[in-house]
């Protein structure tokens, strides 16, 4: 099932992939880019969340008015998060960073749908991020859900497709599938858009999968 999804969306990405980002870039020299490498990205994340999980937090240190201004015109997000769209997972805090420093993506499940790849494709070819992290977290209501497999309402039970993978690998053990999710999404991440693929290999690109503990506030890395 994972190869069938890999080689779905691998398709879909190859016209973007042919094409490039050219038309989005109207000047190479517009392009924002940040200096650190893919390694210190990934470390700072961690950094941060250290930081927060201490309570210790810097970011709100920072001068508002002069983030906002920085920011009107450009973003130079360091790194990437794929992250659960649940309201307890407030990925800037947890990692304490502050405004025009993390490129967000969120979606029930951190899964990487392909709007979800498109839009980290352009984190990383338009933006210059360095660093993507999948981040799973604790007590995640969509691995349960897909767990359960029970009828639902509505479209919800569309991402059991995404999530059952980690399932099947991981069985009803709810954390170990959560954490299993996070690594088969960011080996999807890796091994399914060429843009992504292209930066690993030129060493301008790591992406890792994370936990992250609600109880704690630990993000631990599991990939």
């Amino acid at each position: 099932m994972i190869q069938s999804r890999r080689e779905f969306v691998g398709k879909s990405f190859a016209l973007t992939a042919a094409v490039g980002f050219s038309g989005l870039i109207p000047d190479a020299a517009a392009r924002a880019q940040t200096a650190v490498s893919p390694e210190a990205a990934l470390q700072q994340l961690i950094d941060g969340n250290r930081r927060f999980a201490e309570g210790r937090l810097t970011s709100f240190n920072e001068d508002l008015e002069i983030l906002k201004a920085k920011t009107v015109d450009k973003q130079e997000p360091f790194a990437a998060v794929l992250s659960c769209a649940d309201s307890r997972v407030p990925v800037e805090l947890i990692f304490d960073q502050s405004i025009g420093h993390v490129f967000v993506t969120r979606v029930a499940g951190n899964v990487a749908t392909s709007a979800l790849i498109a839009s980290l494709e352009y984190g990383v070819a338009v933006l210059g991020t360095k660093a993507i992290m999948v981040l799973g977290h604790a007590n995640c209501g969509a691995v349960k859900a897909s767990i359960d497999a029970k009828a639902v309402p509505g479209q919800i039970s569309a991402l059991y497709r995404y999530i059952r993978p980690a399932v099947d690998q991981a069985g009803p053990d709810l954390e170990a599938a959560i954490k299993a999710n996070a690594k088969i999404q960011a080996a999807l991440l890796r091994q399914s858009s060429p843009v992504l693929a292209d930066h690993i290999k030129q060493n301008q690109l790591k992406i890792g999968a994370g936990y992250y503990d609600l109880s704690s506030g630990k993000v631990t890395l599991v990939d």
